[in-house]
């Protein structure tokens, strides 16, 4: 535990950095604090190759006056960084490995071809998620170019804050919901987070399907978000057709959520299931208790999560 079972957790994007503070266990997390401060535009773009923060200064200004907000004098914190910035894919794997870095030369010389960035300049992890009888493995892999990634420390180092863990928006949903999403099977979540369409798609809970698309200045567009969905629909069913989707999590915004869980439900069969921050967590003392000032700190809350 850090700090006597308190955790920090900061979640980074164009419109403002968030702090969630909680307490307690990861079986049994309490929200101690909130903390906002907005960056103004231009300040933070996010990219795959190129650097991120274009006002290191402001950044690292407001970084400080958010942290001050959330009154914790620890400095260590878990952070989570839009999916736009990194690559996550699901590889099967049929090559063998003997330890940790052979699969990691393993999948760099895999996916070389495929990615938008030199793999040698990039930040890999892996996890395995399945061993098929014949051996063949199904790797989770993410990929983060190592010179975003050194920007975005540095620029928090510079703020005088320590980042003990850095990840993507989508695991750091998914951490918040863990306890739900445990019973998703066989199904599928579909979150729309900030300006992120993120689609997975579960077998006896493995994932098997992973998508995520950055729909920039596309909040209303219906269409193309109905698009995107059906696209992917399409493509997991072709090529698992024997899979049936029993289950569908819906995450988004309280304004947005009815809507998105009906194209949901129109496109996927099933009715979702739609999990609130607040039944996730338990609001200590003051904090907030209602889904439409939570939401927000989602990723904040999850990146808190993973530390305590």
């Amino acid at each position: 535990m850090l700090f006597n079972g308190k955790s920090a957790g900061l979640e980074i994007s164009p419109t403002g950095l968030a702090f969630a503070l909680l307490e307690g266990s990861q079986s049994s997390p309490s929200l101690e604090r909130l903390a906002f401060r907005p960056l103004a535009p231009g300040v933070l773009r996010p990219s795959l190759r190129e650097p991120n923060v274009l006002d290191g200064q402001v950044f690292s200004d407001k970084l400080r006056e958010a942290h001050a907000l959330l009154l914790h004098h620890g400095s260590r914190l878990s952070v989570s960084l839009p999916d736009s910035v990194g690559k996550v894919v699901i590889l099967d794997l049929q090559e063998r490995f003997k330890n940790r870095a052979d699969g990691l030369d393993i999948i760099r010389w895999k996916l070389k071809k495929n990615l938008p960035f030199d793999i040698s300049d990039c930040h890999l992890d892996y996890q395995i998620l399945n061993k098929r009888e014949n051996g063949e493995l199904v790797l989770l892999v993410t990929l983060v170019s190592r010179s975003v990634l050194e920007q975005y420390e540095s620029l928090i180092s510079a703020a005088g804050l320590s980042p003990v863990n850095i990840d993507l928006n989508a695991f750091n949903l998914y951490r918040t919901f863990e306890r739900s999403l445990s019973l998703l099977e066989d199904g599928g979540l579909i979150s729309f987070y900030g300006s992120t369409l993120g689609i997975m798609f579960f077998f006896e809970g493995i994932p098997e399907f992973t998508r995520f698309k950055e729909l920039s200045g596309t909040l209303d567009n219906a269409g193309r978000i109905y698009t995107e969905i059906s696209s992917s629909l399409l493509v997991y069913r072709e090529r698992f057709p024997e899979r049936q989707i029993k289950n569908l999590h819906c995450i988004a915004s309280p304004g947005l959520s009815r809507d998105f869980c009906d194209m949901l439900e129109e496109l996927g069969g099933v009715k979702p299931i739609l999990p609130e921050v607040n039944s996730a967590i338990k609001p200590f003392k003051d904090a907030p208790a209602n889904q439409e000032t939570l939401f927000p700190y989602t990723a904040a809350i999850g990146a808190a999560l993973r530390s305590l």
